[in-house]
């Protein structure tokens, strides 16, 4: 079997790249370990930069997102329940668009199919090999048989575990990487949301994210120790202490249901460099790991796909090598970016174990900052809603 570009990964940026390339008029194949049920059950992010809407509508998998996501012009900011509001659009002139990863995946899917692309889900036993030459391939085992798939290029979309990292030798990779100690408890619950916009709610007793999919879906988390399981949390004392961290007049109007989700993910910063060793170019998670308060996870896959798919592309209509030269570069400075919002956000919102009186001050003052500065404000809503690609 041979196709130009073997994509190993069926998620968001697998299967985005794999649209955006066959668009193009570049053949892929795509490998994912999961069965597509396993995929789509994933609950994930569900706030999507301008850059990823105007990508996804490039890619023709953007029809459902235009009719049913939700935009967002802007987000509220709580502390230990006094509330104000960044006005993203007034800010910088950009948009979010709430509509989850879930969905996301699945339109991908369907646009996938609706061009015959070629996608092994359940593919076991992958392997890459001779990633370093010019002529590499993988091989990997489905429907009970070995295959062996030859390549040009392979781009490794499987996310953080997965074996497209490891491929590239230990003592040529950099990692760097910062494990926060605490994790968000999410619960998906079938309720109106609290608000029609997200609040960022940082308390004494801990941060909250109030979030949405959809007016009769809600999304909530409360900020909790890494040595908490979710058996530990009853849906009652879940809205319990979320009702406690929200500011008082949000907490009154909060309507409650039982669960139908529930999970805690722990938070952690990561970055692999290089993101590219020889035919092997690294998107996404398999790359770069944020947490979740500055919504840039999938946002920075997308990006990825956007830069990898641009190189691409120039390689097969003029020859040149310069943007696949360049990928990883101009990859990892938008990571990078990202990174320090992402960080920014989270220190400045949570509370830290080895905190004291001088650490709550800074975060007091970042967020009368916000508060009383058109220009913190500027800088917030160009990096929340995306910086270009």
């Amino acid at each position: 079997m041979r196709t130009q570009v073997a994509i190993i990964g069926g998620g968001p940026s697998g299967l985005l790249l794999s649209q955006l390339l066959n668009r193009a008029g570049i053949a892929t194949v795509v490998l994912e370990r999961r069965s597509r049920d396993y995929v789509l059950s994933r609950i994930r992010a569900g706030i999507l930069e301008t850059g990823t809407v105007d990508l996804l509508r490039e890619a023709g998998a953007g029809a459902r997102m235009d009719v049913e996501g939700i935009p967002h012009d802007g987000c509220l900011l709580a502390d230990n329940g006094e509330m104000f509001r960044i006005d993203f659009d007034a800010a910088c002139g950009r948009k979010v668009m709430v509509y989850g990863q879930t969905e996301v995946t699945q339109d991908l899917y369907d646009a996938q199919d609706a061009i015959g692309a070629t996608i092994f889900n359940e593919a076991t036993d992958v392997a890459l090999h001779d990633v370093d030459s010019d002529a590499p391939h993988v091989t990997f085992r489905h429907g009970g048989a070995d295959h062996r798939l030859d390549c040009d290029v392979i781009a490794g979309c499987d996310g953080f575990h997965g074996i497209s990292r490891q491929s590239i030798p230990a003592a040529l990779r950099q990692e760097f990487e910062r494990i926060y100690p605490f994790g968000w408890l999410g619960i998906l619950s079938r309720t109106p949301p609290v608000t029609d916009e997200l609040i960022y709610a940082r308390s004494d007793r801990g941060f909250a994210l109030a979030s949405l999919r959809n007016p009769m879906l809600s999304r909530y988390y409360v900020q909790v120790p890494l040595t908490d399981r979710v058996e530990d949390w009853s849906d009652e004392a879940f809205w319990t202490e979320f009702r406690a961290r929200l500011p008082a007049e949000v907490a009154a109007r909060l309507v409650t249901g039982p669960s139908i989700e529930k999970s805690i993910a722990p938070l952690r910063s990561f970055v692999s460099e290089p993101m590219r060793w020889g035919r092997l170019f690294l998107c996404g998670d398999a790359a770069h790991i944020v947490p979740p308060t500055g919504a840039k996870g999938l946002n920075l896959a997308v990006s990825d796909v956007h830069y990898l798919c641009e190189a691409l592309i120039q390689r097969y209509r003029t020859g040149s090598e310069a943007g696949l030269d360049g990928y990883s570069a101009r990859a990892l400075a938008r990571v990078w970016q990202a990174m320090r919002f992402s960080w920014s956000m989270t220190t400045m919102m949570h509370s830290f174990p080895e905190h004291g009186g001088f650490d709550r001050r800074m975060q007091q003052t970042e967020l009368a900052l916000l508060q009383r500065s058109e220009a913190a404000r500027r800088l917030m809503a160009e990096n929340y809603t995306g910086m270009p690609f």
